[in-house]
């Protein structure tokens, strides 16, 4: 399962560390250096994990967190400080934080809490069924991240782990257009050359298998950018 992380630091030396080593370990990182940036896009996309500075140039870290338990927005979230006082970490959890770790620290042990606070958000079990956060839905296609199971308008689709992966990452944002280079990186984990063809490719397969059931095109193609995961019309 694909581990998105929404990242925000603005200490540039930290950041760069930080999101080079999650990314090594396999993470998605999505990385801003403001709280204001930051709290628009935990709004705007769905994310696993939110790792937050507590000292950040606009919102602050605590007020984020506020804000966001306050829309009913339910990640968790990991605080950075580098402020150890009682009182900071008493503010934090009481607004409703997961986890809260110390500058400095290792990587490894930011990943090791990050995987902790995933593997509690998606083993909490009501009536025998999963958490919403572990299913994507977006139309007539339903995606289980856990049981990687998709289906569109209740039929079966099968995915091979790369179409799964890329199809999870345009879900999770629906509008959102994605370059190419961002579709490489997020889903494919490493650089290739820019004018590789694999992502078209990967794209026209997930289609034939959508198209026989649904007649819509849910996977738009933007001229001369990349790709968006359409969003549904209105009721």
């Amino acid at each position: 399962m694909l581990v998105n992380v929404l990242f925000v630091e603005d200490e540039a030396k930290i950041a760069n560390f930080v999101r080079a080593g999650l990314k090594e370990q396999g993470f998605v990182v999505d990385y801003c250096d403001n709280g204001d940036e930051g709290y628009l896009r935990a709004l705007d996309n769905e994310y696993d994990v939110i790792v937050l500075d507590i000292m950040l140039p606009g919102k602050d870290g605590l007020s984020i967190l506020k804000l966001l338990r306050r829309q009913g927005r339910n990640a968790p979230v990991i605080l950075l400080t580098a402020r150890n006082e009682l009182d900071d970490r008493l503010e934090g959890l009481n607004l409703g934080a997961d986890d809260y770790i110390a500058k400095p620290f290792f990587v490894e042990e930011l990943a090791a809490r990050i995987h902790a606070v995933v593997r509690r958000s998606v083993s909490d079990v009501y009536d025998g069924l999963r958490l919403r956060q572990n299913l994507l839905g977006v139309g007539p296609i339903k995606l289980d991240r856990i049981t990687r199971e998709v289906t569109c308008n209740h039929q079966a689709i099968e995915l091979t782990s790369r179409e799964f992966n890329l199809l999870e990452y345009l879900m999770r944002s629906p509008g959102r257009v994605f370059t190419r280079t961002q579709i490489l990186e997020h889903v494919w984990g490493y650089d290739f050359n820019p004018n590789t063809n694999v992502v078209d490719v990967c794209i026209q397969r997930i289609r034939k298998k959508i198209d026989p059931i649904d007649e819509a095109v849910w996977i738009e193609s933007i001229r001369g950018v990349g790709y968006r995961f359409r969003k549904p019309d209105p009721c």
